[in-house]
């Protein structure tokens, strides 16, 4: 099972509250083994909400590992990015990540929108959400 990790997760992982989301964040990275596969696209938008630094030393320590070429699969993530107008680029890359790697599970606290998104036209991304 290939464990693929969105932006949200990562964030509340550094986040200092103790919100529910975090608690949850925190679940995810002591209950399952890295790697934590990703794309770069996240990497930016984390690294923007949290510290560039922090995300960086998770990749120079191997729990996070860039496992996408968005340039290789510009095709599809440029349609999925035409068929779903809210969708931004790490979502995009994310559900095209989830159809290479059939074997696995996505983190997200986005309910609502990998809720629509599917993976090959019809089928359900499989996505983890906060309890």
């Amino acid at each position: 099972m290939k464990n693929i990790v969105d932006t949200g997760p990562l964030v509340y992982h550094f986040d200092k509250s103790d919100s529910p989301q975090r608690r949850w964040a925190r679940r995810i990275f002591e209950r399952h083994q890295p790697p934590f596969f990703t794309c770069e696209a996240v990497l930016t938008e984390a690294a923007h909400l949290t510290s560039p630094e922090l995300i960086a030393r998770m990749v120079k320590a191997g729990d996070l590992v860039v496992d996408f070429s968005v340039q290789d699969e510009i095709e599809r993530v440029h349609g999925l990015l035409a068929h779903y107008p809210q969708m931004d680029l790490a979502d995009a890359c994310l559900v095209r990540m989830s159809e290479l790697h059939p074997d696995c599970r996505i983190f997200t606290i986005d309910r609502g929108d990998f809720s629509i998104y599917r993976r090959f036209r019809n089928k359900a991304i499989p996505a983890i959400f906060p309890d």
